[in-house]
């Protein structure tokens, strides 16, 4: 597939707010990255017993963009309170959950990622990650850590996204206001932010929108955090 075009800063923050509403409903889901460069969420709502997964138009999940996946290439199904994937020879090419090709069944959990042909989709349960991480204690969801005054900067960066209509972070002087800090103060802890997430080649005016995505999609954030 060809490269897709980068998404604008404007797009990034518009799909931050759909994935902060997908993780706020509280019901699993399938978060995709089309074809397009779009992003794509797709509900696995309380009632729902089956989904399709392939590049046909009339599966649940459509991967119609990617050629090396199958009309019908695979589905998820629910066992009790859990999600499982099946691929039991549906497809040509195969599937591969965390880099492992599935053979039958494979129980789902949040954070895993579905490589289906050429596309990756990542399966993500708020419920149940909200309650590992309250087993785990207060520890982000992976290897970052961040101190305290990096932590107040990145929610309330995100904030103005997460509880009103604005698809837009929140600027510096918004940032050090709520945290107490000078704006030049805020500058810096951004720029060893953007530095941490790999953002610094970036556009100057999409930064912004980038680290708030990132920090919700990868789950240093949670909706509650706000």
């Amino acid at each position: 597939m060809p490269d897709a075009t980068p998404p604008s800063a404007a797009q990034v923050a518009a799909e931050l707010k759909a994935l902060i509403a997908a993780e706020r409903a509280g019901e699993p889901f399938l978060r995709v990255r089309a074809g397009d460069g779009c992003q794509r969420i797709f509900g696995l709502p309380v009632g729902s017993e089956r989904a399709t997964i392939g590049r046909h138009s009339d599966c649940d999940v459509s991967l119609a963009w990617d050629p090396e996946v199958s009309r019908l290439h695979a589905l998820v199904e629910r066992v009790g309170t859990e999600w499982t994937f099946i691929d039991d020879g549906l497809s040509s090419n195969g599937s591969f959950i965390n880099g492992t090709r599935v053979v039958g069944r494979h129980r789902l959990k949040d954070g895993d990622r579905l490589c289906c042909g050429e596309t990756v989709l990542v399966y993500r349960d708020p419920v149940a990650r909200d309650l590992a991480s309250t087993e785990r204690g207060s520890s982000p969801p992976d290897s970052t850590t961040f101190t305290p005054t990096q932590r107040n900067v990145l929610v309330a960066l995100c904030r103005p996204i997460s509880n009103s209509a604005s698809a837009t972070p929140a600027t510096n002087r918004q940032i050090a206001e709520e945290v107490f800090l000078s704006v030049d103060a805020v500058k810096a802890h951004l720029r060893v932010l953007f530095e941490r997430f790999g953002l610094n080649e970036l556009p100057q005016n999409e930064k912004r929108a980038r680290l708030a995505a990132t920090v919700i999609a990868s789950g240093v954030l949670l909706p509650r955090d706000f």
